[in-house]
């Protein structure tokens, strides 16, 4: 026998759309061992959207205060939301943490929040507008009261802005805690995650809606396009860009894939002849990006982020300082000297990243020293076995790079943490600078090394496709066999305490029992760890894919299995992300264009080093070299130039814009004359 209220979106199929079972009484839930309170208790009708987890032993006036100023009107410096502590039900555990707590608000509440934010939607000509309540009935699939207007991740954003703007005004410190200060101004969530009060605060999954975007995006295998629209509509466009230009990266591939398999059949042995795939690499490498920006605006415009402003950035939750005065907000925060942190920077992390720089090459050298060994051995008696043993020293150093590259990572994010970054923004281009130098020369000084120096173009064929592969197998078992297998082992627990309760059909659990299922899901850390392996992988095919062709090929593959087990690792084993409204994929489409550069620069070599181009300067090295030069410095401009020759907005799109900034223009003259008159 199953529940006769089971969970869809908590509380009804649509988020917005409050169900019977969330009414003013107190809901009830029955199974067959009885009845059970329901968590929401509220005088009011809402969905629960959000879950906001404070440690098991706060204090309870810090919660009693928390709650009435997430409650408390906004006009008196509250968040105005609905907020409601989970239920335990009958047989809940003594360990089980009793500080959840689940957000929501009215419709009217989210459609304010939505206009205080600026979001941009669909009118009804066609073109996206910055939404205003006044205007709400002439926005396309506003219908009635708006319900079904607003997506549940923008819904989820929404809260979770309202919540961190959520500001002291006259306390000192958090009641129960007089360490945790607090000064006008200062952001409420922010202390609190700051001083280890509140453990986390995510957005609930709706059951009916992943069922349905699981099923159209990875729970079949087919040779289509992802469903963009949705993944945007369901986890927001951060997370919906990179899956958009995880596809197109892909698709992008296919030419050099074509190219590529030909090569390795019919001209493999002539390991000299990468002349023409080299060129082919200069225009390829030169084209896509400037393509990919044209496709991504035109997402950014549909999905209303390409011209929405970029909202006002506040402190980090880890940011300290001396107390002082904002001149921008007036408000009363932390100041650090910047020039404290320029000396951290520039004193500490630089040598740090240096040193670790000089590591890596320690380690290259005592590689090339395995190898050297390996290749005299196998000499010395080629057999079956020997000639195994010549890529054991390529496949030891591919793991090798992996496990620097995470050591590294964890000590690039407490530096870059110590350095004491105001803002998230600035944070996260210190960490990707950090990461981005010392992954490129980890993953690929030992190449540039066989290439330009040994000049050993069969060693350099070997050693990157043994890099390649040897990553790839645990990139994917790192990402998507090791999380599946820990989560599955974490949903099996709970399941066996749920049947110890009730008999559950189809594995649908009670609103208490899934709500803790999803606290204790590992949290998605964004996108920051996938852009790093395909900003990688396209280092691998830009850089010396020309002496090994089939590199190409294996990238596609590779992001044919990697579409799968991110859409999977979303859906199934992370905590949903709270929407991410980006309009591009930011300080990545400039570590991309660097990487197209060093292409350039690297193919170039790569054709003057060919005995086909040597061979027209017989006499004269220096002659060479200068023609190779003049050629690499001639296509880089000629790749600047077309950086600017080619719009990165399409021109129906700055048609649209130029059109709103005209009506915008027009719509302030005239209330400014309305105001005169």
């Amino acid at each position: 026998m199953s529940p006769k209220v089971r969970r869809q979106g908590f509380c009804g199929v649509n988020p917005l759309r409050p169900s019977k079972h969330c009414s003013g009484e107190r809901a009830l839930v029955e199974y067959p061992g009885g009845l059970v309170k329901a968590a929401m208790q509220s005088s009011e009708r809402f969905t629960p959207l959000v879950v906001l987890e404070l440690v098991s032993d706060t204090k309870e006036e810090a919660i009693s205060w928390l709650l009435h100023r997430i409650r408390d009107k906004q006009h008196n410096g509250g968040a105005e939301l609905m907020v409601e502590q989970l239920g335990h039900g009958e047989a809940a555990e003594e360990k089980q943490n009793p500080n959840l707590f689940l957000i929501g608000t009215s419709l009217q509440r989210l459609l304010s929040g939505a206009e205080d934010l600026g979001l941009f939607k669909e009118f009804n000509d066609g073109s996206m507008r910055g939404f205003t309540n006044a205007n709400k009935q002439n926005f396309k699939n506003f219908h009635g009261d708006g319900d079904g207007f607003l997506s549940m991740a923008e819904c989820q954003y929404i809260i979770k802005h309202e919540l961190e703007t959520l500001r002291a005004k006259d306390e000192t410190h958090i009641p129960g805690y007089t360490q945790a200060k607090l000064y006008p101004g200062k952001s409420i969530i922010r202390r609190l995650l700051s001083k280890g009060i509140m453990v986390q605060m995510f957005p609930l999954h709706e059951t009916e809606e992943l069922k349905r975007l699981s099923f159209s995006w990875f729970k079949k295998i087919k040779l289509s396009v992802q469903p963009l629209d949705e993944i945007r509509h369901y986890f927001g466009e951060g997370q919906a860009l990179y899956f958009g230009f995880l596809e197109y990266f892909t698709f992008a591939l296919i030419p050099m894939a074509l190219i590529g398999v030909p090569y390795y059949l019919f001209d493999w042995e002539n390991y000299d002849k990468y002349v023409i795939f080299a060129v082919f690499n200069l225009i390829w490498c030169t084209i896509i990006l400037e393509l990919w920006k044209r496709f991504s605006a035109t997402l950014a415009y549909r999905w209303g982020t390409l011209s929405r402003k970029k909202a006002f950035e506040e402190p980090r939750p880890g940011f300290h300082g001396v107390l002082g005065f904002n001149p921008v907000t007036g408000r009363e925060e932390p100041l650090y000297p910047n020039v404290k942190r320029q000396l951290r920077v520039f004193c500490v992390s630089v040598p740090f990243v240096l040193l670790c720089l000089y590591l890596s090459l320690y380690v290259m050298m005592i590689y090339f020293q395995m190898e050297g060994w390996a290749l005299s051995f196998h000499d010395e008696e080629p057999t079956f076995w020997t000639g195994i043993l010549v890529f054991i020293p390529s496949i030891i150093y591919a793991v090798v790079i992996e496990i620097l590259n995470l050591i590294y990572r964890y000590a690039a994010e407490f530096l870059t943490e110590w350095e004491n970054h105001r803002l998230e923004s600035s944070y996260q281009n210190h960490l990707v600078l950090k990461v981005l130098v010392f992954n490129f020369f980890n993953c690929f000084a030992s190449l540039f090394y066989i290439a330009f120096v040994m000049q050993d173009m069969v060693l350099l064929r070997q050693s990157l496709a043994t890099l390649l592969i040897t990553s790839q197998i645990l990139n994917q078992f790192m990402e998507a066999f090791l999380p599946y297998w820990l989560q599955r082992r974490r949903n099996k627990k709970l399941i066996r305490k749920v049947k110890r309760q009730q008999t559950l059909t189809d594995k649908e659990l009670p609103l208490e029992q899934q709500v803790r299922l999803e606290a204790d899901m590992s949290t998605y850390l964004g996108t920051f760890d996938d852009y790093l392996e395909l900003f990688l992988l396209y280092g691998y095919v830009s850089l010396f894919s020309c002496v090994y062709p089939l590199a190409a090929v294996l990238v596609v593959l590779n992001n044919f299995t990697e579409v799968y087990s991110d859409a999977f690792k979303m859906c199934c084993v992370f905590k949903r992300p709270f929407s991410d409204p980006a309009a591009n994929i930011g300080v990545w489409q400039l570590a991309f264009e660097a990487m197209s550069v060093i292409a350039v620069v690297t193919n170039c070599s790569l054709i003057g080093m060919s005995p086909q181009v040597k061979a027209y300067f017989p006499e004269s090295e220096m002659q060479l070299i200068l023609w190779t030069v003049a050629i690499e410095h001639g296509i880089l401009a000629l790749k600047f130039i077309l950086t600017f020759l080619i719009p990165d907005v399409p021109k129906p799109i700055q048609i649209q814009l130029a059109k709103l900034e005209f009506e915008s223009l027009e719509a302030l003259k005239k209330k400014r004359a309305k105001q005169k008159g």
